[in-house]
């Protein structure tokens, strides 16, 4: 009969990562009025998703957020960061200038809220996935080491 040794540690973190997934979420939105935003948020959402990992193992890991699905989100985060940037420079004004977004006056209030909240997404997805990628080929790399002896 195997013994659960990791019991206090499954239970406590069970709990425990929905709630720093939701301050995740909360980091990226309060952003735009207070330190924090899409980098901070990409690396909590990464940590919430190692966490589950060092405790549960890597292969239920994997299940829950597939290595394709990390590399894809990744890959999604560039593009919007990169397609913000186009959509400036696509409407008139330079690379990044959230102002010409929506064709505003400088200082308008549309461009600079719904830009600076598309390229912070952006970021979150690209940091998010990008850490994540890295964690699995690292983890992937611990061929001698089995789930069961974590």
């Amino acid at each position: 009969m195997k013994t659960d040794h990791h019991v206090i540690l499954r239970v406590v973190a069970k709990p425990l990562i929905p709630i720093i997934s939701l301050f995740a979420l909360y980091v990226h939105f309060h952003g735009d009025y207070s330190p924090g935003g899409g980098f901070q948020a990409g690396v909590i959402i990464a940590v919430a998703v190692i966490l589950y990992s060092l405790i549960f193992g890597i292969t239920p890991a994997m299940r829950a957020v597939p290595p394709w699905f990390a590399r894809s989100l990744s890959a999604l985060g560039f593009i919007i960061f990169g397609a913000v940037g186009v959509w400036a420079l696509m409407m008139g004004g330079n690379y990044l200038d959230y102002d010409a977004l929506f064709n505003e006056e400088p200082g308008g209030h549309y461009g600079q809220h719904y830009g600076i909240l598309f390229v912070e997404l952006g970021v979150l997805f690209a940091v998010a996935g990008s850490m994540l990628s890295i964690f699995y080929a690292f983890a992937g790399r611990v061929t001698e080491i089995k789930d069961e002896d974590w």
